[in-house]
């Protein structure tokens, strides 16, 4: 269904070709360790035969095992949103941080698809099993991302129905 580019490898040109060319899915890239003239490069491969806006997902990364917060950059994703969201199919998110509030944010700031490393023990050697995720964390992440999917919209109508009860109850009366 797609493929995922890391970023250490976004800019082989030959690979990128073979992929628009030859593979029908979706090519999901990382923009870590990108200049914005190369990623410029990236968008304008895909669009050669016009596969950019159907299939080229990219991805607001920052590459580093693990980032601490203030290098995760997540305005990246409003830039890449407004840079590219017209000709790409969406924007994602790949951390490699701690925790998962950050990825909740990216949610929020527009990230259609969040990616993270995955690890059976994050003890284990190796430069990214710190900043990856155990199934219990991604269970965690998965909840809170629903939550935040179900609570991003405008009320309905100006008082919700579980509102009414504590107007009644509590709401001043003025004469």
């Amino acid at each position: 269904r797609f493929i995922k580019v890391p970023s250490a490898c976004n800019n082989n040109e030959e690979l990128l070709e073979v992929l628009r060319d030859e593979f029908q899915g979706e090519v999901h890239i990382s923009m870590g360790m990108t200049n914005k003239l190369e990623e410029e490069k990236i968008i304008s491969i895909f669009e050669k035969n016009n596969s950019c806006i159907d299939r080229l997902v990219i991805y607001s990364c920052t590459s580093g095992y693990p980032v601490p917060f203030k290098d995760i950059c997540l305005l990246e994703i409003s830039r890449l949103q407004e840079e590219y969201g017209e000709r790409v199919k969406n924007i994602g998110f790949s951390g490699h941080h701690l925790g998962i509030a950050v990825d909740v944010a990216a949610f929020t700031l527009g990230a259609s698809i969040i990616e993270r490393h995955f690890t059976k023990d994050r003890t284990w050697k190796g430069t990214d099993h710190a900043a990856s995720l155990e199934p219990n964390g991604f269970l965690k992440l998965s909840r809170d991302l629903n939550a935040v999917f179900d609570s991003l919209n405008y009320k309905s109508q100006e008082i919700l129905e579980i509102e009414k009860p504590q107007r009644i109850k509590l709401k001043f009366k003025a004469d």
